[in-house]
């Protein structure tokens, strides 16, 4: 695991600890996990867009041994799970603990490439909202082709819900970044950001519910172009905050 902590100092005075200005208690910071691996990325500069969000600390886990983290033992020493991998393995005892994770309060940020998990696993297309065919698949006597990814395009995004909590603040924007298309967005969720790129799908962020837990997905976010991108920030930003307000205990 790497652990970075991001601390705010002024006049030489360490803030932000047990007590604030006026002699307020400063809110405690939000503990996100964040799951890699299954995946390359550019990961200098993945991280510091985490290490320069206020308010959050961070850690990493890598597959294989991210699952561990799904159970009651260790699901404790995080308020918030950020998936940024791309992997298949998972057991039937990993499936229920990750499925009840959420579904008994964690907040949940699933971000770009993490919609192609467990592609075999039925249940992660409810947790999160979609699904991404990795290969051509028949369901009910239908064939899916596989979903499609472009490298490099210049896309317009449209922000859909401009009040929500997630997308406040954000206006239209265009951005670098990785079409996925092809894939498939379950009518349950709640759509922030659409584009009309003709190689990506329409919908492009969105949040929902399972169980008790918050869920967001974001399909922008392959690499720096992406990551320093502001309204690119902003968003992954509130989307953690929102997910973790909604958090069981909060």
């Amino acid at each position: 695991m790497i652990q970075r902590f991001l601390l705010i100092t002024t006049a030489g005075v360490l803030i932000g600890c047990a007590i604030g200005c006026g002699g307020q208690k400063a809110a405690a910071p939000i503990h996100v996990l964040i799951v890699t691996g299954g995946h390359d990325f550019e990961r200098d500069p993945f991280f510091k867009m985490f290490d320069a969000m206020e308010g959050i600390t961070w850690q990493e886990v890598q597959h294989p041994n991210a699952a561990a983290m799904f159970y009651p033992e260790k699901s404790g020493d995080y308020d918030v799970l950020v998936l940024y991998d791309m992997y298949q393995d998972i057991t039937d005892a990993d499936k229920q603990a990750f499925a009840d994770l959420i579904k008994n309060g964690k907040g949940l940020v699933a971000l770009h490439h993490s919609i192609a998990d467990y592609n075999n696993w039925p249940e992660y297309e409810q947790i999160i909202g979609a699904r991404y065919f990795l290969k051509e698949t028949v369901e009910n006597g239908q064939t899916i082709p596989p979903s499609t990814y472009n490298h490099d395009q210049d896309i317009n995004v449209r922000v859909l819900d401009p009040t929500h909590p997630i997308t406040q603040g954000i206006q239209d924007f265009t951005i670098r970044d990785e079409t996925y298309g092809g894939f498939r967005v379950l009518d349950t969720i709640h759509p922030l950001l659409e584009t009309d790129h003709p190689l990506s799908g329409k919908t492009l962020a969105w949040c929902g519910n399972y169980g008790e837990g918050r869920t967001v997905y974001i399909q922008l976010g392959h690499d720096h172009l992406a990551y320093e991108n502001p309204n690119y920030r902003q968003l992954v930003l509130q989307a953690i905050r929102w997910v973790n307000e909604g958090s069981k205990g909060k």
